[in-house]
């Protein structure tokens, strides 16, 4: 290991940059890998002085980031005006959050950070600065196209053994039978098998794909998706010769005993999947994006402007999002 985390700072206004400062204060205890902090140096060090936090900050980028990690928290700056205000969204703040994702992303393709660890955004306050991404994950998978057509990008949460994926993301729920394809299913279950290997040193791994309507449509007497949509496409995975089997009725998957049979379940829409992890692991789940040339994780919360600013926001699911990114990555 000889090269730095990257973290992108995230909505200011949010309890991101707070979680990274306080895991910084405890790097020690924590015997945390070094990272480097893409976000606005002067922003940083007000928010660091509001929590009571000793920190010492150099602007050195990833390139000194690991010599000075263990006295000075490596910064990589971003320009812009970035007022402290907990729990308050400014579009001042738009283009400085987009711009420390984009540095933090061109760091890690260009191999300067060995994998990226973003806070949490909020779409709502980017979309004045341009931002015009349906969430995280599409715009991160833009950014690694560089110019070309990006590829799927695949969400999972995890934690431990247990991984959820969902087909359609941030999408309303009325949408979601219209835009589900034999060929989305087909491709998303491909990218899981083949990072559950890549990334997870899985050799054969095996997958359950929930079915879209309750009790995986029973028979087609509770719509015909599943049988005309999901059941094919989990028939194409098999001739390829992927462990998959489905669709299984999503009630009864996700109970933690047969959930662990296998080593990722892939359901139909976002909450049929978040559900299920974030009620065993609310705190402790972490967002990994498949299908990207760089390992990207993050922690399963949101921006909490409620605890914005308090240092009472809960670090456990920032602080296995880095050891994941770290685990993930620690040959490189």
């Amino acid at each position: 290991m000889n090269k730095p985390l990257a973290i992108s700072m995230g909505e200011p206004a949010g309890v991101g940059p707070d979680i990274a400062l306080q895991l910084y204060a405890r790097r020690s205890e924590l015997d945390l890998p070094p990272f480097c902090l893409f976000g606005h140096l002067d922003f940083l060090v007000s928010r660091a002085a509001r929590l009571g936090l000793d920190i010492a900050f150099a602007p050195v980028g990833p390139a000194g980031a690991m010599d000075i990690f263990p006295t000075a928290l490596p910064v990589s700056p971003i320009e812009g005006n970035v007022p402290d205000h907990p729990g308050r969204t400014s579009p001042l703040s738009g283009h400085a959050v987009i711009e420390a994702i984009q540095a933090a992303v061109d760091a890690t393709l260009d191999g300067s950070c060995r994998a990226l660890v973003t806070a949490p955004i909020h779409k709502g306050a980017l979309y004045s600065a341009g931002f015009k991404h349906p969430g995280h994950t599409e715009f991160l998978a833009a950014l690694c196209a560089r110019g070309g057509k990006p590829k799927l990008p695949v969400m999972m949460l995890a934690h431990g053994g247990l991984r959820a994926v969902p087909v359609t993301i941030h999408v309303p729920i009325r949408d979601v039978p219209g835009l589900l394809t034999k060929a989305l299913i087909v491709e998303t279950v491909r990218v899981v098998a083949h990072d559950l290997k890549q990334r997870f040193g899985i050799a054969n791994p095996q997958i359950a794909v929930a079915g879209l309507n309750p009790h995986a449509s029973e028979g087609g007497s509770i719509g015909r998706e599943d049988l005309d949509i999901v059941g094919p496409a989990v028939a194409q995975l098999q001739f390829e010769g992927l462990g998959v089997t489905g669709p299984l009725p999503a009630d009864t998957l996700f109970y933690p005993l047969h959930w662990a049979q296998y080593d990722a379940v892939v359901a139909m829409y976002h909450d049929q999947a978040l559900i299920p992890i974030k009620t065993v692991a609310f705190e402790d789940a972490v967002n990994v994006t498949l299908g990207l040339p760089i390992v990207r994780t993050s922690p399963d919360h949101g921006t909490a402007f409620d605890l914005a600013g308090t240092g009472r926001a809960s670090p456990k699911s920032f602080l296995a999002a880095i050891a994941m990114a770290d685990a993930m990555t620690a040959t490189q």
